[in-house]
């Protein structure tokens, strides 16, 4: 029974994107968000846990047709495997959701809508990278070159992994497309923004406020100090998502609509269970909204979607809980070394348990990759959980 001093509290995981299966980096951020969860939960609050699949992009398009089958199965297939792996490692979610959903279409069109009616989104032609030979424009998921701050190479179109750095695809030094291999060309087209430098001293304010990591804040102060950019929001067609209202061959871009993803998971729950959905996403609510991400999609979460949210009247974060990435026996994980573990591939060897508890064990509030030592997970196992808890047992007995 919940206790006089019951907190309302909505929690959520980043989205996995559908266009694969789920492996140990995903759950490593599931375990942990669901552990805390269920700590909440324990303690007597009000706490719902949501999350939902990543199902927009150029990348679901071509898979589907790769596979033969429409975007709208691809999702669906992918969805139902996302449930089952995340289901074997007994991850609690209230709901689990999807970005195509009516929830999200809804939700999606009318943040546009208002930020647009308030002057945040603007228009204007720029130069991007097309694909002659597969007759597209390329997202930036589909652009690798060399970046053009640390001249690191083999880096793909909105980021570089190597220094964190965000541009335009267009941007990149020598850019090759992924469909094809062939250099792309650079056709001008008109393109919709939302305008983040009016709300740079918001931004400073709100990294500061303690909502984030310090390390993840002085992060984000470097994207600021350097001036912050007008951020691409729409691509063109051939696309899967949504279109934008007013505009014909216009769709949100993925990272437009992926956050709001959120908000309608939750909407649809609240529907099941007769919650009330503006309790938890008013401007004004008293319940508190905490994400999970790793460090990798931090600039999306510590500045774009702020900006979002404060302009559609909804409520910012109470915390951005952000983690490093998973890493092997000390290496990156890689299938060509045999270190990219799948979930269901663990779940037909080992129990679950095992690695919620290897990875409770080992993490912790700052933003460090985290080792699968593959010696020391059997260690902690045979000592910590085999050895140490049949030993209570024996002695109860």
């Amino acid at each position: 029974m919940a206790s006089t001093a019951s907190r309302h509290i909505l929690i959520t995981s980043a989205l996995p994107y559908a266009n694969g299966a789920i492996h140990l980096g995903h759950m490593l951020e599931h375990i942990q968000t669901d552990i805390w969860a269920r700590f909440q939960k324990m303690s007597g609050h009000y706490c719902y846990f949501v999350c939902a699949d990543d199902a927009h992009g150029t990348a679901i398009m071509l898979k589907a047709k790769e596979n033969g089958i429409t975007p709208e199965q691809q999702i669906a297939n992918v969805q139902a495997a996302h449930k089952a792996s995340f289901a074997g490692f007994q991850i609690g979610f209230d709901h689990y959701h999807s970005t195509h959903s009516e929830e999200n279409r809804e939700l999606a069109e009318q943040i546009f809508t208002t930020l647009q009616d308030r002057g945040l989104i603007s228009s204007k032609p720029v130069k991007q990278l097309f694909d002659e030979e597969a007759g597209m424009f390329l997202a930036d998921r589909f652009v690798k070159g060399t970046c053009p701050k640390c001249k690191t190479e083999d880096q793909y179109g909105d980021n570089c992994e190597a220094c964190g750095s965000t541009y335009q695809a267009s941007e990149l030094l020598n850019p090759t497309s992924t469909l094809s291999g062939s250099t792309p060309v650079e056709k001008e087209n008109e393109q919709l923004f939302l305008n983040l430098a009016d709300y740079t001293d918001f931004l400073k304010e709100w990294t500061t406020s303690g909502a984030l990591q310090p390390e993840i804040a002085n992060k984000l102060k470097e994207w600021l100090d350097d001036g912050l950019q007008p951020w691409d929001i729409s691509r063109e067609a051939p696309y899967f998502g949504f279109k934008i209202p007013g505009y014909e061959s216009k769709y949100f871009y993925v990272w437009m609509d992926a956050p709001i993803g959120y908000m309608a998971a939750f909407k649809a729950l609240c529907q099941q269970q007769g919650l009330d959905f503006n309790q938890y996403w008013a401007a004004d609510s008293q319940a508190e909204l905490y994400h999970f991400i790793g460090k990798d999609i931090i600039n999306f979460h510590g500045l774009f979607w702020p900006v979002m949210l404060k302009n559609s009247d909804h409520r910012l974060p109470n915390g951005v809980f952000c983690h490093g990435f998973l890493t092997v026996d000390g290496k990156k994980m890689s299938k060509s070394r045999g270190t990219f573990v799948m979930a269901d591939t663990y779940l037909n060897h080992l129990k679950p348990a095992y690695l919620r508890y290897y990875f409770a064990a080992k993490l912790n509030a700052h933003v460090e990759d985290l080792d699968l030592n593959l010696e020391d997970f059997r260690t902690r196992v045979n000592s910590d959980l085999i050895g140490k808890y049949i030993n209570i047992a024996s002695r109860t007995a």
